[in-house]
């Protein structure tokens, strides 16, 4: 497939976040193409196989769009980029695995209302479209992707937005024939986390529920049956996305919840599985559409970055194994982020950050360490 170079204007927007160990810095170059898309997801891996790493845009959400392939010039710079297909589609979500086992990156989109997709590497980043999984026409939200039956291959769970959700399993040549449905009809979901959060060497599912409905942890029974189920949160929370992690280096896992209009929540796990009294992680309300994790600063705690809906996008440094924050805006300015992530992009062993925006630019920033 034909490669297209993405020029952009050189001129320094002066961005800039600051706190007392690392800055975010972002400018007119760290900006994925030109296009003001509607951006649902963004996926990161190596999908050319040069050893840095990529990125493929998912757009659209209700109205067909179509999804693009960002690659890095090794220094942190996407100067190339392709459609990944000549086909628009009202993609909510993408994520990059080898799911043929073959030793490249392949790519599997989300639609809303229209069939999920799955496009085949040929292992320099050129994809041709290799055929579908799930529910044709579900209302799909998100993708997890997760070895859920441990055979040895990756899964694909899709979160449907009012319609059952689904784990797809792969036959281990990436054919997704047969699927297992969890939850009900009625939810909401709009994210899950694959993790085993309960320490029996099996992955169990952590769901985030929008419309006021109750988030749980689904467990495992060693044979893909989660007919337990553990409650957290209010009971009528608007969680939009969800992240795992033990914050507070206790050894149990903790959930972190990204809510709308009430504040982002941290609940810390125990030896009986029990997710009770949250902290609240940022307590301003706003439109948290996503979340995301890592040691931002490298001093061995995970931290969290939050994705707004009109409203800036803010970090959190953990400063006391998760029970105080150092908040720090990663930009001014109000966007509309449907999903935000990280990722080493300039190869400096530094996580940095990059964001999913709806009708305006895809930034990434640049975490340096800050010497003063």
């Amino acid at each position: 497939m034909q490669k297209y170079l993405v020029i952009i204007p050189l001129l320094f927007i002066g961005l800039l976040a600051q706190s007392q160990s690392i800055d975010f810095r972002t400018n007119s170059r760290t900006i994925l193409g030109l296009q003001k898309d509607r951006t649902a997801s963004i996926s990161l891996g190596d999908i050319d196989n040069d050893g840095d790493i990529d990125a493929v845009v998912a757009n659209g959400r209700h109205w067909p769009q179509q999804n693009q392939a960002f690659f890095n010039n090794g220094k942190g710079k996407f100067t190339v980029s392709q459609p990944l297909a000549i086909t628009s589609e009202t993609s909510y979500a993408t994520e990059l695995a080898d799911f043929d086992l073959d030793g490249d990156l392949d790519i599997a989109v989300g639609n809303d209302q229209a069939p999920n997709v799955l496009y085949e590497n040929d292992g320099h980043g050129n994809f041709s479209k290799w055929g579908n999984f799930g529910q044709d026409n579900s209302p799909t939200r998100n993708l997890t992707l997760a070895d859920i039956d441990n055979d040895g291959d990756t899964d694909i769970l899709i979160t449907n937005r009012g319609r059952t959700n689904e784990i797809c399993l792969n036959d281990g040549k990436g054919n997704f024939s047969k699927t297992i449905d969890f939850g009900s009809k009625d939810d909401s979901t709009i994210d899950v986390a694959a993790i085993d959060i309960d320490g029996d060497k099996d992955m169990d599912l952590v769901l985030a529920n929008r419309d006021k409905q109750q988030n749980y942890v689904y467990l495992n029974d060693g044979n893909l049956g989660f007919s337990t189920k553990i409650p957290f949160g209010t009971g009528t929370d608007e969680t939009r996305s969800v992240a795992v992690a033990d914050f507070n280096q206790d050894g149990h896992l903790d959930i972190v919840t990204a809510n709308i209009r009430e504040p982002n929540r941290l609940y810390l796990g125990d030896a009986n599985l029990n997710f009770g009294d949250p902290i609240l992680v940022d307590t301003s309300s706003a439109r948290s559409f996503s979340v995301a994790i890592g040691d931002l600063n490298l001093d061995g705690k995970m931290d969290i970055i939050f994705a707004n809906n009109d409203a800036p996008n803010v970090v959190f440094i953990n400063q006391d194994k998760g029970r105080t924050w150092e908040k720090i805006h990663l930009a001014d300015q109000p966007f509309n982020t449907y999903d935000i992530l990280t990722g080493d992009l300039n190869g400096d062993g530094r996580l940095d950050i990059i964001e999913s925006n709806s009708d305006e630019l895809n930034r990434f920033y640049f975490n340096i360490e800050n010497r003063e």
